[in-house]
């Protein structure tokens, strides 16, 4: 495991825009920007509060990501992730180049199915699910899982479409484009890392096909064997294709306790012994002052040193 720590393994943060001002995401992003041991840094695509009261305030994802974009420098950034029922597929091509151009080739653009017919959703976590009552409010329509996968298929044809092409036509099933242009291109070419987020056999297919990232909650949402038996799975998509497995990264979120960094350091421990090489740190708000320091201080360098004595 050493060499894999050394050699391999990247943290990121995520910081839950959920009853969370822009000042207070802004300072944790510039504080982590700061600090090359964070990789990159991750907000997420919902619209109201999943959990707690119903009138807390939330910052509609992809305009906070372009002004964060514009205010740190080094941080490679996205949302984790983006839902494919909230945008069409072009419009979300457009916004993202423009967050790829604004902080200079810095884009990850990771995508999920977003709302279904199902309790288990776009991330995968199961129970009641969140997205019913937050796509009702915003006249948004669930659509059974098939048709999501499918769907979400159509957009990473159109954003590889946008991204690389003066001018085409798309004729697909659920969308159509006919002359569509998109200047200018990403500043990363043939366009940003794509992270596929969710566990499903079907969406594991279209990661083994498209992905250059796949990312999963990790515990208490997963549990450790379940992660370990869904990387199974999408090895066995990446030999049905004839792809290298080792070529899609295995990222995870692992939501910090703030109080408790032994034990995190535990499990994120036994994430990256089950094949997992990007840890996303997830944070709560209210951020504690100086919480990218903390996390570099109490989980990331603590655990590099215990695994690889540096």
């Amino acid at each position: 495991m050493t060499d894999q720590i050394q050699h391999r393994v990247t943290f990121g943060i995520k910081t839950t825009p959920m009853r969370a001002s822009y000042e207070e995401i802004l300072r944790v992003w510039q504080e982590a920007d700061a600090l090359p041991e964070i990789a990159d840094a991750w907000l997420w695509d919902h619209l109201m509060p999943i959990a707690g009261p119903k009138d807390g305030q939330i910052l509609e994802g992809w305009t906070l990501l372009s002004a964060l974009a514009a205010r740190t420098q080094r941080l490679r950034l996205g949302l984790l992730v983006t839902s494919n029922r909230i945008r069409q597929p072009a419009v979300l091509g457009k916004i993202a180049t423009t967050v790829d151009v604004i902080s200079s080739g810095r884009l990850v653009m990771g995508l999920g199915v977003g709302g279904t017919h199902q309790p288990t959703g776009a991330g995968g976590i199961t129970g009641e699910n969140p997205a019913v009552a937050e796509y009702e409010a915003y006249g948004l329509p669930l659509v059974p899982p098939a048709e999501g996968i499918a769907r979400l298929a159509e957009t990473i044809a159109i954003l590889k479409h946008m991204w690389t092409e003066e001018v085409f036509d798309f004729h697909g099933h659920y969308y159509t484009l006919k002359g569509n242009r998109n200047e200018p291109k990403p500043v990363q070419q043939p366009g940003p890392p794509l992270l596929i987020g969710g566990w499903g056999s079907r969406t594991l297919r279209l990661v083994a096909e498209h992905a250059d990232i796949w990312n999963i909650p990790g515990p208490p949402h997963n549990t450790l064997d379940y992660i370990t038996q869904r990387s199974r799975v999408l090895d066995a998509h990446c030999a049905a294709i004839g792809r290298d497995p080792q070529t899609i990264t295995r990222s995870v979120q692992y939501i910090v306790s703030y109080d408790d960094p032994a034990g995190d350091r535990m499990a994120i421990r036994d994430l990256i012994a089950a094949g997992l090489t990007h840890i996303v740190l997830s944070l709560r708000s209210p951020y504690p002052p100086q919480v990218a320091h903390w996390l570099v201080e109490e989980i990331i360098t603590p655990l590099r040193t215990e695994c690889c004595g540096y």
